[in-house]
């Protein structure tokens, strides 16, 4: 049995003023190529599918467009489940649609549906709620534990109304160690798929500054992966964008990361998917599938504009963040030099030669002004402290401009 495990797709996403749309369709693309080049049974999709809770129609038609690809006719499942991005409404809608394709969308976590049969042989079925499992033709049996992201209320409601005072993370392993007990044998393939922040214990890897947290205050805890039940032989995880094992023994728990790169916290990451191999009663063989469509995303300090320029002329397949060393304030005129040679600058940072020795607090406890200076003055003093170089001809020009307007001196 094979399958392939992804996550983190944030179709929609925006860096800046720039789409990422192109990149992910792309990226999709090449992901559908990995799973009929790997020929793999199924395909996992661990949450955070969309970038918000009301994504572009443009993203929404590229979903349906790559999933119903992705499935081959029906004969490869494609389940999805929501992320803590996604509306859980919204990933539900069109299931009766959806599921006629083979593609299984669980937005909450007592998702369930009727069996849906496929003229390829393949029959998925739902159990019980939070369990979902798939017969294909000669081959195992996969059973596929869900747990979508969901608001600790809504877990609650779900695994256990009257237990407020209990930790989630206890209902949570009584609740899949019930659904184990009950449906998962060394018969067939047991998996788990969830939206969560899990460790193995020890301390826990930092959430991405890109990703929207769910840990709490008004989120989820942090998940112990010794909950996890003994008959899971494989946890396909969604939420952190850099490819990470949890652990892997006596189980795998895996991150496959996002698929393309959201921020500069993802700079040194090789994007991926994961293939998964499993057999009943047996460990997981995880490898990684490259994925190389999206650009990466970088930040470079520079000692002027011209090294800059031709740095950007050898790189333009990629977003850039550049910090300029400079004694005075970049000039429109470099300003245009440098976003005229590139297409993906996010931003343009001037830093000051001269190494930062001023303390901590305001800047009137330790640069008290002097009065008597003329505004002018009083703004390129202010301008010199607080950006740590000069302000230019221009950018002079334009304040002069602004103050000589009536009540522009006020």
């Amino acid at each position: 049995m094979k399958f392939l495990h992804t996550s983190d797709w944030h179709l929609g996403a925006k860096l800046g003023d720039y789409s990422r749309l192109p990149e992910q369709r792309l990226v999709l693309e090449e992901i559908r190529g990995i799973a009929e080049r790997e020929d793999v049974d199924f395909i996992l999709l661990a949450g955070d599918i969309f970038d918000n809770f009301n994504p572009s129609n443009e993203a929404v038609e590229l979903l349906y467009q790559e999933l119903k690809k992705m499935t081959a006719g029906g004969s490869r499942p494609v389940i999805a489940i929501a992320g803590n991005h996604d509306s859980p409404d919204r990933i539900e809608a069109p299931d009766p649609l959806a599921a006629e394709c083979g593609i299984f969308f669980a937005g909450y976590p007592d998702f369930t549906r009727s069996r849906k049969l496929f003229v390829s042989g393949t029959a998925v079925d739902f159990p019980a709620k939070g369990i979902i499992t798939v017969d294909f033709p000669e081959k195992p049996q996969v059973r596929i534990l869900i747990t979508p992201y969901a608001n600790e209320n809504r877990l609650r409601k779900f695994l256990a109304a009257d237990k407020k005072e209990e930790l989630l993370s206890a209902l949570l392993a009584q609740r899949w160690s019930e659904l184990a007990e009950k449906y998962c044998d060394d018969g067939g393939v047991n998996i788990l798929a969830a939206h969560l922040f899990m460790t193995a214990g020890e301390k826990a890897p930092a959430e991405p500054d890109e990703e929207r947290s769910i840990l709490h205050p008004g989120g989820l805890e942090l998940i112990d992966a010794r909950l996890l039940p003994m008959q899971v032989q494989y946890t396909a995880l969604g939420h952190l964008h850099r490819p990470s094992e949890v652990r892997s023994s006596p189980s795998m728990v895996v991150y496959s990361g996002s698929p393309l790169a959201f921020g500069l916290s993802e700079e040194d990451q090789q994007k991926s998917v994961s293939i998964v191999e499993l057999e009943p009663g047996g460990k997981a063989a995880v490898r990684t599938a490259e994925v190389s469509s999206g650009r990466r995303i970088y930040r470079r300090i520079f000692g002027d504009v011209d090294s800059a320029v031709e740095w950007l002329g050898k790189n333009q397949e990629c977003y850039i963040e550049l910090i300029i060393e400079c004694d005075n304030y970049i000039s429109a005129e470099d300003r245009r030099r440098l976003h005229g040679c590139h297409d993906g600058i996010t931003a343009v940072i001037p830093k000051s030669r001269e190494e930062d020795s001023r303390e901590d607090g305001g800047f009137e406890d330790r640069h008290a002004p002097d009065l008597s200076e003329s505004l002018e003055g009083l703004f390129r003093s202010y301008f010199s402290y607080c950006k740590g170089v000069e302000p230019d001809d221009d950018l002079m020009e334009i304040f002069r401009e602004i103050a000589a307007q009536p009540g522009g001196d006020e």
